[in-house]
């Protein structure tokens, strides 16, 4: 992708000097940015001096860890469908990005990270503070650069725009030395429009539509599972109508989930290791699986060899390279989802299937009456982690961004959070980051300032990024955080019990004293371990105008179940 092949929308006719770090932050502006997260260092400090120009334009938010910084980009980027910015300086500020950045990359979130680097006369010298950070980073993101000299710096931001939004989202990296930060530019912003070899969006070929179509139309037993694609396309509606039209089950990857309403009649739930009953073991049994803006983790296939063996394959995706990478689709349908959906729904005949739905409504009798009614329900003297989340649901009424950390918290989160509105799931999914959610929180507010944001915390996850805790002090982003505390690293533990022997191996936490270090944040706290008092508890979080942390001391040995294990097919879930 070299800088010549790129196409340019002019969008600044002013041409003014200025240095290189200036330009960087005309060219952020110009991209309509407004919120970015770092932290300062010598690398980048040019940049931080020309921000403290621009404060009235640009919201700086001085995150605790450079890690933090992406997180809360990420979180940022998944609520608004906006490009999230994280800054960070060379070396040490710019490998803590590093987590992050992958994050992003397997879950499609576009992020554009500006990090300094040392003088380019210093390059490979081993300076102090130096890192190959564009060959480390190179993995994983969409694109990377590293600027040499200010002159290159709108065109290289214009372009690493237009990546990381483009297409299947992702994203970029741009390392810029020092002394291109400080040198002068006749500064124009063009927007990029195109890069030569680079097509984001697939061409449609209507012919594989109208075969989806024929092979939906035809089907006795077809089955819908959806995935991020949906949203990143904002083809909520069109899944909605196609559903609904076709009279299909729609189940949800971890990543789709409040694409589409979890209280729609056509939703029958989650597929995947930790998923409903029904939708796992029908996978296996449907005669049409059409595959909606989802890549066939292994966490949702189970054995590959044993995955839905018996039906026809309709693959709805952006990225060519996820096609026939996992399971061979019989039909592959590339494209946006929001242009794709909308052809298939012209050829579609109206259908209702009601005999094919009464086996998820049997299925999920099964599933409640084994699992779900003693999760909600009372079932000992220890709070379970499931009466928390719809104790939330109770409040929120579906209408919350929930962000999930890491873990047995995060599936039952997953399992019980109610949405009425898309991009209200926020979680670390492809990579499964502990430490995600506390951070992503901060971000996911900043994004939605008029939405109530609750972090959905484990003890584990929550320690990793415990220091985030100061920006929220003193940024003062009011977001309820709930940190569910077993004692345990429970889903490690889980996996111990069931396939280890129950070797409990450096999985048991001795924690400290959570509320007392909010509090010493200044930031309003409870603790509840008594059902009786929960209620209450959840009502004073939900009702304060201002940062909330609630611990609740949940059952130290639960289990999340259905689960499908490691290896198994996804008709072999199980329910304890």
């Amino acid at each position: 992708m070299e800088l010549k092949t790129a196409s340019f929308e002019k969008v600044s006719t002013e041409t003014t000097t200025v240095s290189g770090a200036e330009a960087v932050i005309k060219c952020l502006l110009e991209e309509g940015v407004g919120t970015i997260y770092g932290y300062p260092g010598g690398a980048i400090m040019p940049i931080y001096d020309e921000l403290y120009k621009y404060q009235d334009q640009i919201h700086h938010v001085l995150t605790r860890h450079e890690q933090g910084a992406t997180h809360a980009a990420q979180g940022y980027a998944r609520v608004t469908g906006k490009v999230g910015v994280a800054i960070a300086t060379s070396g040490p500020g710019a490998t803590n990005l590093v987590t992050g950045i992958a994050d992003a990359q397997i879950d499609s979130t576009p992020l554009v990270c500006i990090t300094g680097q040392v003088g380019s006369h210093l390059l490979g010298s081993d300076a102090f503070q130096e890192t190959d950070i564009v060959g480390i980073s190179t993995p994983i993101t969409k694109w990377n650069h590293q600027i040499t000299k200010a002159s290159e710096i709108p065109e290289v931001l214009a372009k690493a725009f237009f990546i990381a939004r483009s297409g299947r989202p992702g994203p970029v990296l741009i390392d810029i030395t020092k002394d291109a930060q400080f040198a002068s530019l006749e500064f124009s912003y063009k927007k990029c429009s195109g890069i030569r070899s680079y097509t984001p969006t697939p061409e449609i070929d209507l012919l594989q539509i109208e075969r989806a179509a024929e092979a939906i139309n035809h089907a006795k037993k077809p089955l819908i599972v959806f995935g991020q694609g949906v949203i990143l396309g904002e083809a909520e509606a069109l899944l909605k109508q196609v559903v609904e039209k076709a009279g299909i089950p729609a189940a949800w990857t971890i990543l789709g989930l409040s694409a589409m309403p979890t209280e729609h009649p056509l939703n029958v739930g989650m597929v995947g290791m930790h998923g409903n009953y029904g939708p796992n073991m029908l996978t296996n049994e449907c005669d049409v699986l059409i595959a909606i803006g989802m890549r066939f983790d292994d966490r949702v296939t189970g054995d590959l060899s044993r995955y839905a063996k018996q039906a026809k394959i309709i693959h709805f995706e952006i990225d060519p390279a996820e096609v026939h990478k996992n399971v061979t689709a019989d039909i592959p349908v590339l494209g946006n989802v929001k242009e794709t959906l909308k052809f298939l729904l012209e050829f579609l005949k109206p259908n209702k299937h009601t005999a094919w739905h009464q086996k998820f409504k049997d299925l999920y009798k099964i599933e409640f009456d084994k699992i779900i009614k003693d999760e909600l329900h009372a079932r000992g003297s220890e709070l379970g982690m499931a009466e928390v989340i719809e104790e939330i649901n109770n409040w929120t009424k579906g209408d919350a961004i929930i962000v999930s950390d890491v873990g047995q918290h995060q599936m039952i989160a997953c399992r019980y959070a109610k949405f009425n509105s898309s991009r209200s799931n926020v979680t670390s999914g492809g990579l499964g980051t502990m430490g995600f959610a506390l951070p992503a929180a901060m971000g996911a507010k900043m994004g939605c300032p008029d939405r109530e944001v609750v972090a959905i915390i484990g003890d584990g996850g929550f320690q990793m990024t415990i220091q985030e805790l100061g920006t929220i002090f003193q940024t003062k982003i009011p977001i309820k955080i709930v940190v569910l505390n077993n004692g345990f690293l429970g889903m490690v533990r889980q996996w111990q019990q069931l396939f280890f022997d129950k070797r409990y191996a450096s999985t048991e936490m001795i924690n400290p004293d959570f509320v007392a270090i909010a509090r010493g944040y200044q930031i309003k706290s409870n603790h509840v371990s008594e059902r009786s008092k929960l209620k209450d508890a959840i009502k004073e979080m939900m009702e304060a105008n201002e940062p909330y942390f609630l611990e609740v001391k949940v059952e130290k040995e639960n289990n999340v179940f259905p689960m499908i294990p490691t290896g198994a097919a996804v008709s072999e879930i199980r329910l304890e």
